[in-house]
């Protein structure tokens, strides 16, 4: 499904990869399990967010004050929804990399961020939680290329994007009847939003429309070209149209496959208890092998041919070790070891960290205890060990800038 074209509309298969793959059903149960017990680092770790900040040491070098405010919104962090709703880049739906993004501001001047590594140490597609203050010592998580809140992607002004005691505005937020999914009938309640938080006396904000086109909106009534580049920006969050409803309205998506919480927002009426569809995994297989139908299947942990007794399989093992052709049984599991259908599946899944969901389409093809033979497959599942370790290395802070001729992307964002 991943190169077709639904009427032209490659945003919207965009956003049905980024569905499929981006924030898998087990980590959203396993996240919300977790936060509802109260445990909101353990929700973290469940959406593999990291947390880069020590609450102790917050009080004891800032504050209680502050302390408390940071740890009462961490409380409330839905780490899979920020993951849900998080910026994301062309070709692959990928984390924008590299990028700071501000969830809350506490006086004076300190933000509540979630950071995400740039593009050379992506792999997990982690993002990590952190405080910054513009007099800051650097972390010494790593060397993030842009530690900077970033005007354009803030949450701060959207916490209904995040925090579990705000999500119901999501629906709101998005537009309702008519316009719903549209964000332009917004723009000016967005625009006033903004120069309130700035603390602005002004009455105009800049509206970035791509990348080298941006207007002003003057809440006067007027509209023009910036001249002011000092101008409030509007935030990204502020003026894209949610690609949940549009994803719905073209049959892409069905209700039960949205994050709950988006899913209760948008459909209120929906029912309560709807379970969101599981993680998909491969069924089995049937083989056309010499004019009758055969299966191949698991057994012991291991891809098997269920139709062929051990005699006809030892003599076939020979005929290939002397050169010959073998059953098409035995040459279908070979195809499944070195070139699966699911390769695309599997690659998408390593590619937005969901190992776990890999190796479990990889079992569910050749079975658990099954010796991965060589091949693109094993390719990529090395591939994935070797860029985590690269991720580890960045985390340790042993990488600098990146290893020389480090994987770059094209960094096109998706909104």
């Amino acid at each position: 499904m991943h190169h077709r074209t639904v009427n032209g509309h490659s945003r919207l298969l965009f956003w049905s990869h980024v569905r499929e793959f981006a924030v898998p059903t087990s980590m959203i149960e396993s996240s919300t399990a977790r936060r509802e017990a109260g445990d909101w680092s353990g929700a973290c770790a469940a959406a593999r967010v990291d947390v880069d900040l020590d609450l102790r040491a917050v009080g004891r070098n800032q504050g209680r004050e502050l302390a408390n405010a940071v740890r009462a919104d961490l409380r409330h962090l839905v780490p899979d929804l920020l993951r849900w709703h998080f910026p994301r880049i062309r070709p692959d739906g990928l984390l924008r990399p590299g990028l700071t993004v501000s969830l809350a501001r506490y006086s004076p001047g300190v933000h509540l961020v979630a950071r995400t590594p740039p593009a050379w140490a992506d792999a997990g597609q982690r993002i990590s939680l952190a405080l910054w203050r513009p007099s800051g010592v650097p972390s010494s998580v790593g060397k993030h290329p842009h530690p900077r809140p970033d005007r354009r992607f803030r949450l701060d002004l959207h916490r209904h994007l995040w925090d579990a005691r705000r999500t119901s505005e999501l629906r709101d937020r998005s537009g309702t009847g008519d316009d719903l999914g549209r964000a332009t009938h917004r723009w000016t309640a967005e625009a006033a939003l903004l120069l309130r938080a700035e603390g602005s006396a002004g009455s105009a904000v800049a509206v970035r429309l791509g990348a080298r086109r941006r207007v002003v909106l003057d809440l006067t009534g007027s509209a023009s070209t910036p001249r002011n580049t000092a101008l409030p920006v509007l935030p990204d969050a502020a003026t894209w149209a949610l690609p949940d409803l549009e994803l719905m309205r073209a049959g892409l998506i069905d209700a039960d496959r949205l994050h709950p919480l988006v899913r209760s927002s948008l459909m209120p009426d929906h029912p309560a208890g709807a379970a969101r569809s599981p993680d998909g995994t491969t069924a089995s297989r049937l083989v056309d092998c010499r004019g009758a139908t055969h299966r191949i299947g698991i057994v012991d942990g291991v891809l098997v041919a269920l139709d062929h007794g051990q005699d006809d399989l030892r003599r076939e093992a020979l005929l290939v070790a002397l050169g010959g052709t073998g059953l098409p049984c035995l040459q279908a599991i070979d195809a499944v070891h070195r070139q699966p259908e699911d390769l695309v599946d599997v690659r998408a899944r390593l590619d937005h960290g969901d190992v776990a969901g890999a190796l479990a389409v990889v079992e569910g093809l050749l079975g658990p205890d099954a010796l991965l033979r060589s091949g693109p497959l094993r390719d990529e599942l090395e591939t994935a060990a070797q860029r985590k370790v690269t991720h580890g290395l960045y985390r340790a802070g042993l990488t600098g800038l990146g290893p020389v001729g480090s994987r770059r992307r094209r960094r096109t964002t998706c909104r």
